[in-house]
């Protein structure tokens, strides 16, 4: 991790920059915050996504990732709901690593899972509920629906 006070290549002052990657080493990437990390509220969302894929999430625009060796390009990603931003994945080891707001959110932003920092210690981090549940409806009602294998598709 690097903490810079002055600006940098166009860097944000107060920030902090943060090497990041899935377990296995095949995605890999930098994040740098502002504010940096130590000061960051790292969102804790009871979404279904963001409960089963364990995201605690910070938000940097997409300017201020830089994706390793075409890591970007080589993420599996999966969509739900409305359908509207991408969930990615290491497709090697299945790790969670961020979500891909394109469509959303502008200028561009990221939600990169905190738990990709390398060395991160979790019990430092300044958390922030939100409730998901409540603030982002489902597209429809998925209950009683099932992945048809023979198929390929959501019966």
């Amino acid at each position: 991790m690097t903490n810079t006070a002055t600006t940098e290549e166009g860097k944000k002052a107060n920030s902090s920059t943060h090497e990041c990657g899935c377990h296995c080493g095949y995605i890999k990437f930098s994040v740098t915050l502002s504010p940096p990390l130590s000061e960051y509220e790292v969102v804790n969302c009871n979404c279904s996504a963001c409960t089963r894929f364990g995201y605690l999430l910070i938000y940097p625009e997409a300017a201020d990732v830089k994706w390793h060796n075409d890591s970007r390009s080589r993420c599996a990603s999966y969509q739900f709901n409305t359908k509207a931003k991408d969930q990615l994945f290491c497709p090697k080891c299945g790790a969670s690593l961020a979500i891909d707001f394109r469509d959303v959110f502008k200028p561009h932003k990221y939600g990169i899972s905190a738990r990709t920092i390398y060395g991160v210690n979790l019990d430092e981090l300044k958390l922030k509920k939100l409730d998901g549940i409540s603030l982002v409806k489902p597209a429809g009602d998925l209950a009683g629906h099932y992945w048809d294998e023979e198929k390929g598709q959501l019966k």
